[in-house]
């Protein structure tokens, strides 16, 4: 009887323990575990988490095992509750164990974090915002965007939205790095990138008045419950880093894999396998029904040269006048445009004191005797305010696209042609949803096969950057281009090089409609088509026509001289149009003359598919 009653009490452990394993398992691959945990897909199978910092695992080998982190979590969890060990576990991981809590039938007690709570009450949660300030091309991490959470409160209003709290992931760079060493580590993830929550104030001042970037802010579809899932998670990844990379890893990305602790069936975050541009990731809240319609909140510069569009050349030279620290030319003006001409002087002093960083002890005074002159007229300012764009970030095309094209040669024989970029947008492109006169192409390669058979590289250009900065009445602004890669070059046939060009210059007129530019430039040569390196000076001009919504022509010309080449120039003339069928559809044609040891003409035709 008592082996009986051994056999039967082995057995019924043994199937306690093998139906605990069991579930274990399952709960391990969880979707819901695993994006507590920022595992994904490992490139050779199995698991592999994003966070790159030991303090985020319980377990030794948690950042490649959902299931002994898992298994780690529960013996952290299931320890006495007076134990001081366990309380630390519960409090530093509140999403894992609320979670868990729902899934394991026990008596595990409620949450007890007096810290968690003195930060919750704090920050007094009731939605989420997300931001999004438009691309800053004067750095190399800004150039596509940027988006960060504002965490609204219970009592917000509109008036309160800035006292508010914003959640942002950005890199931690080594301050003595320049642009270009910040620009490569952060291609391939050399800086850790960390999330911070800070008053949203200070993110307005660094992107909408210091760095002059218009900002999106749309209102996500999120209960309170759902808030409070997304803090309890953010609250544990206080201590956690992770690897930061521009082009996929990033702020957005980052943010997605937190917004969607939301809920257990929300993903976010799989559909971006090799890049995530921040356009994209707001799309992808678009298409999961998160986003509710955005306010658009003008840049400090968008709103000076608005102003300044409603004041002739006489008004504004008295402004400039006033901002020196001369006396208010009352001439025959009105009283309200004695107001826009104070006005306008108040801002533009403004707007210099933080984009020039001017001493505060030399501009508070003139400030402050402005704002004195416009308190004597009871007049209400006379100035509109910029008018919405047509269409906010996540309305424009699609940042990846490929091209099936044709090319017909004079003398040579002609191509079909397929082409693919990874990011992001040119300056032919629909402008909605972009940013006027500004082009950041990344990894666009193009193969080709002639009508004989033959096969070739056409071109592979890793990165083809433009701003195109206007000069007008308020900003003196400089323009600029850099481009590297492989094109081809006549030469009886076409041959290849290896190339890197940068320039700098001026531009007039419009973006939004008319616009030419003119840029001095140098650039470096080696390949097939030079026998060593080669050295050209030369300049870059062209003219951007945006005839309406649809179509764009573009005229451009460069010509380089060779300092120690066998050829003494190079050049090339072109004539482009494009003509948007859709927000993701286009033809684009375009008319070439290229001249290096031979001269060289081409016509071409192309269809071109965003996604």
């Amino acid at each position: 009887m008592k082996k009986i009653f051994f056999v039967l009490s082995i057995a019924l452990f043994s199937t306690y323990v093998n139906a605990q394993s069991f579930k274990n398992d399952t709960l391990a691959t969880d979707p819901y575990w695993l994006k507590l945990g920022h595992y994904r897909g490992a490139t050779l199978g199995g698991w592999k988490s994003e966070v790159d910092s030991a303090e985020f695992f319980l377990s030794p080998i948690g950042k490649t095992s959902p299931l002994d982190e898992l298994e780690a979590t529960i013996a952290a969890f299931s320890g006495k509750n007076t134990d001081p060990k366990t309380t630390q576990s519960r409090c530093r991981f509140p999403a894992r164990y609320k979670w868990l809590k729902t899934k394991i039938k026990n008596n595990w007690p409620a949450l007890n974090c007096p810290e968690l709570q003195a930060w919750q009450k704090i920050i007094n949660p009731k939605g989420v915002t997300l931001v999004f300030p438009t691309a800053f091309m004067n750095s190399p991490s800004s150039m596509f965007g940027h988006t960060l959470l504002r965490i609204d409160a219970k009592d917000q209003t509109r008036h309160k939205e800035l006292l508010a709290f914003a959640v942002n992931f950005a890199a931690e760079p080594n301050g003595s790095d320049n642009a270009a060493m910040y620009a490569l580590k952060g291609l391939i993830g050399s800086y850790p990138g960390k999330f911070s929550l800070m008053p949203y104030y200070k993110k307005v001042r660094e992107y909408n008045d210091l760095e002059s970037r218009d900002i999106w802010e749309y209102k996500l579809n999120l209960s309170e419950l759902q808030v409070e899932l997304i803090l309890l998670h953010l609250w544990e990844l206080q201590s956690a880093t992770f690897d930061y990379f521009f082009i996929d890893e990033n702020c957005s990305y980052q943010l997605l894999a937190l917004l969607q602790l939301a809920q257990e069936d929300l993903d976010l975050t799989s559909s971006f396998n090799m890049q995530a541009i921040p356009s994209d990731t707001v799309a992808v809240l678009r298409n999961n029904n998160l986003l509710q319609t955005p306010n658009y909140r003008p840049a400090f510069g968008t709103k000076l040269y608005h102003y300044s569009t409603q004041m002739t050349n006489e008004q504004l030279d008295d402004a400039r006048e006033l901002m020196q620290g001369g006396s208010l030319n009352t001439r025959n003006y009105s009283q309200s445009q004695l107001v826009a001409i104070l006005e306008m002087a108040y801002e533009w002093l403004n707007f210099e004191f933080y984009d020039k960083a001017l001493k505060r002890e030399e501009i508070a005074p003139r400030l402050t005797k402005l704002l004195l002159m416009r308190s004597k007229y009871k007049v209400a300012s006379p100035f509109t305010k910029p008018s919405r764009p047509i269409a906010s970030p996540e309305q424009g095309h699609g940042s990846s696209k490929v091209t099936f094209g044709r090319t017909e040669y004079a003398h040579q024989s002609d191509l079909t042609s397929f082409a693919y970029r990874l990011a992001y947008h040119d300056l032919l492109d629909s402008s909605a949803g972009f940013i006027p006169g500004a082009q950041i192409s990344f990894f666009d390669i193009e193969g080709a096969i002639s009508d004989r058979g033959n096969t070739r590289l056409e071109h592979f250009y890793l990165l083809d950057a433009m701003s195109l900065a206007p000069d007008n009445r308020v900003f003196d602004s400089w323009s600029w281009n850099f481009k590297m890669g492989f094109d081809r070059q006549p030469n009886n046939i076409q041959q290849g090089r290896w190339f890197a060009k940068g320039g700098y210059g001026k531009s007039i007129g419009n973006p939004n409609t008319l616009h030419g530019y003119l840029l001095g430039q140098v650039e470096f040569n080696n390949g097939d088509i030079t026998d060593n390196l080669t050295t050209g000076i030369g300049s870059e001009a062209g003219a951007i026509w945006q005839i309406n919504n649809s179509h764009k022509l573009a005229l451009t010309a460069n010509i380089t001289w060779l300092i120690d080449g066998q050829a003494d120039k190079h050049s090339d003339f072109a004539i482009k149009w494009n003509y948007s069928l859709s927000r993701n559809l286009s033809i684009r044609t375009e008319l070439k003359n290229q001249h290096w040891y031979t001269s060289s003409t081409s016509a071409k035709f192309a269809i071109q598919y965003y996604f």
